[in-house]
């Protein structure tokens, strides 16, 4: 894409993992990349990264919570990158615990992040899509929805996310806007290496377990998931949408 032609996008949570990845993957496919996180200064890293590779990111700090704060951080980002018009929801938090122990502030953080947040960066950013005649949203599951130990919370949320996605490709479609999941399974980021840290087991013991449950007998890296979202939010993907595509290095999640 020329800078005339440069599509502008948003990923949350980009500061590392996964969203720094996916981050880096759409400014290296062209797209000006907005790299939100709950401060600006964390996500400074990954915009160093983009432009040190030629790219164009704008680093910027919101609580995707926050309705306010949402608002501001879309506007911003339109008027400084241009109307933003892909949205990847990325930003996820966890409270892990058994039901029996998990608190009330437990469920509520991890709701509001995933889906509340996704809601409401969502709404914010459809209307620049819906004014291209052009969009592409997505939103960041995990197999977690599928059911998991001591993830009530967070189980809930990506379930919920899947739903979301879906509704949206229903209600966008006519306006020129696609929406699709990506449900990663186990991905080496430092959000597993807590939930190692929770077991109270070593990361590499961690890592090396998971691998073996894994048909392609490895884990995945956020690299997995940034080419996956790039294929999504590509011209040729015009043609799909309300789906959840399971990330996981085979085929039982």
């Amino acid at each position: 894409m020329t800078d005339a032609q440069r599509r502008v996008a948003i990923v949350t949570g980009a500061a590392r993992g996964i969203g720094a990845a996916t981050a880096q993957r759409l400014a290296a496919d062209g797209f000006a990349v907005a790299v939100l996180d709950l401060e600006e200064s964390a996500a400074k890293a990954t915009v160093e990264a983009i432009e040190a590779a030629g790219g164009t990111a704008l680093a910027v700090g919101a609580d995707v919570s926050d309705a306010d704060q949402v608002t501001a951080a879309v506007d911003r980002i339109a008027a400084e990158l241009g109307p933003p018009v892909v949205l990847v929801n990325n930003a996820g938090v966890l409270r892990d615990n058994m039901l029996f122990k998990m608190s009330d502030s437990d469920w509520d953080i991890v709701m509001n992040v995933h889906l509340r947040g996704a809601f409401l960066m969502t709404r914010a950013a459809q209307k620049h899509m819906i004014d291209a005649k052009w969009g592409r949203i997505v939103n960041l599951s995990s197999t977690s929805a599928l059911g998991n130990r001591g993830q009530a919370n967070y189980s809930t949320a990506k379930a919920g996310l899947q739903g979301f996605t879906k509704t949206l490709a229903i209600e966008l479609g006519k306006f020129g806007v696609t929406a699709n999941a990506v449900a990663p399974g186990f991905i080496q980021t430092e959000m597993t290496k807590a939930t190692a840290d929770r077991l109270g087991v070593g990361f590499d013991d961690f890592i090396q377990f998971n691998a073996s449950q894994i048909p392609v007998a490895r884990v995945g890296q956020p690299e997995d998931i940034a080419h996956l979202v790039s294929f999504f939010v590509s011209e040729g993907a015009g043609f799909v949408s309300g789906q959840v595509v399971y990330a996981a290095g085979g085929p039982r999640a």
